[in-house]
C-alpha cells in the first residue's frame, strides 16, 4: 500500500491520479470478463428438482419425496401436467411448472424416465404387526373382491415395477410418501383426468387398508430388473386415463 505522507511533495500530486487510473483499469478488466456460462441442457434445467427429489431424481429411503428416475415418461408427464393444471396440489411444484408448456413438461419427463440409477436400500424393519403386513400383502396380490378393490398387481404389474406408458412402480418408495398419496385419493386431494381409476379405488380404502398396504410395500426389495413392463398380461380391471386405449 502506498502511504502518501512518505512520498516527496513533488510526487504527491501525481500519486492520486495514477492510483485512480489503476483502479479504473482493474474495474474495466473485470467488466470485460464475461460471466460464467452454464450449459443450456435439459440436465442443467432439471437440476432444480434435485433439491427435493435427490440426486438426479433418485430419492433416499428416509425421505418424503418420490423417486423420479426411471419412472414411465407418460406417468411423469401426467403428474407434471396435473400439478400445473390443479389436479394435484403442492405449492413448490405448482410454482415451478405453472408457466411451462406441454412440450417442456414432456422433455422433463423424458429426461427423468431415461435415468437408470440404483435404488436405496430397503428398511431392515418395521413397526407394523405381522397381521398388518399379511393384510397388506393380501390386498397387493389379491385385492378385496367383496368391496370392489382390485389387486395392486392388476394395474401396477406382477412385479409392482409399473407398466408403460403411464402406470408407476410401487417399490423403492418411502412409506410416508405412499401412505400420503393413497390418503390423498381417499380425500379427493389428488385427482387425475377421467376416467380416474385411482380415485375409484381410493374411495374404497380405509385408513387401516392404507397403513397395511404401504407398510408391506415399503419393506419389499426392488427386483434386479426394476423397469416398467411393456404391457399387462390382461386388461385393466377398470378404465383408466393413465393407460389410454
Amino acid at each position: 500500500m502506498i502511504h502518501f505522507r512518505f512520498l516527496p511533495s513533488s510526487w504527491r500530486c501525481l500519486a492520486l491520479p495514477l492510483l485512480l487510473l489503476a483502479v479504473a483499469g482493474a474495474t474495466a478488466s473485470s467488466a470485460a470478463t464475461p460471466p460464467m456460462q452454464l450449459p443450456d441442457t435439459i440436465a442443467q434445467r432439471a437440476a432444480a428438482c434435485i433439491a427435493c427429489h435427490g440426486r438426479e431424481g433418485a430419492s433416499t429411503d428416509g425421505g418424503y419425496f418420490p423417486r423420479l428416475s426411471g419412472k414411465p415418461a407418460g406417468y411423469l408427464f401426467n403428474q407434471l401436467q396435473s400439478f400445473r393444471d390443479g389436479r394435484r396440489f403442492n405449492a413448490d411444484m405448482t410454482r415451478m411448472v405453472q408457466h411451462l408448456s406441454d412440450d417442456y413438461l414432456r422433455e422433463l419427463a423424458a429426461y427423468f424416465a431415461g435415468l437408470d440409477l440404483p435404488y436405496p436400500r430397503v428398511p431392515a424393519d418395521s413397526d407394523a404387526s405381522a397381521a398388518m403386513l399379511a393384510r397388506g400383502r393380501a390386498l397387493v396380490f389379491e385385492g378385496d373382491a367383496q368391496r370392489g378393490i382390485p389387486a395392486c398387481t392388476q394395474c401396477h404389474g406382477q412385479a409392482l415395477t409399473g407398466v408403460q406408458p403411464g402406470i408407476p412402480g410401487l417399490l423403492g418408495l418411502p412409506r410416508l410418501y405412499l401412505s400420503s398419496q393413497l390418503g390423498a385419493w381417499l380425500t379427493h386431494d389428488r385427482r387425475a383426468p377421467a376416467p380416474d381409476c385411482m380415485a375409484e379405488v381410493g374411495r374404497k380404502l380405509s385408513t387401516a387398508d392404507i397403513n397395511a398396504v404401504t407398510s408391506w410395500l415399503a419393506l419389499q426389495p426392488v427386483p434386479a430388473d426394476s423397469h416398467a413392463v411393456a404391457a399387462l398380461p390382461g386388461p385393466l380391471p377398470q378404465p383408466c386415463s393413465a393407460m389410454p386405449r
